[in-house]
């Protein structure tokens, strides 16, 4: 079983899975320091930190998506680019 790059027989982590889990770890103890709750408050919010930013994320394309159905010019312009640079790329 190969969870994140962790595989138990080797303990050795990914670069990219290794630098998510020190950002996340950093937050953790960010969130238990500096937030002003009660410990269990202090423990939940510092466990589930990235839900907030990935949320921001969603919230984005989600407006983008509805932006191309509203502004039928703004969507012609992002298909446009989109097909110029998929020609350019491939």
């Amino acid at each position: 079983m190969d969870f994140l790059g962790l595989a138990p027989w080797t303990l050795s982590l990914e670069p990219w899975s290794a630098l998510s889990l020190v950002v996340y770890v950093a937050g953790v103890v960010w969130g238990l320091v500096a937030i002003d709750a009660r410990p269990a408050a202090r423990l939940g919010l510092a466990l589930v930190w990235p839900v907030g930013p990935l949320a921001f994320v969603v919230t984005i394309a989600i407006l983008l998506a509805a932006s191309l159905i509203a502004f039928p010019l703004f969507g012609l312009a992002v298909l446009a680019a989109a097909g110029v640079m998929w020609w350019v790329l491939t």
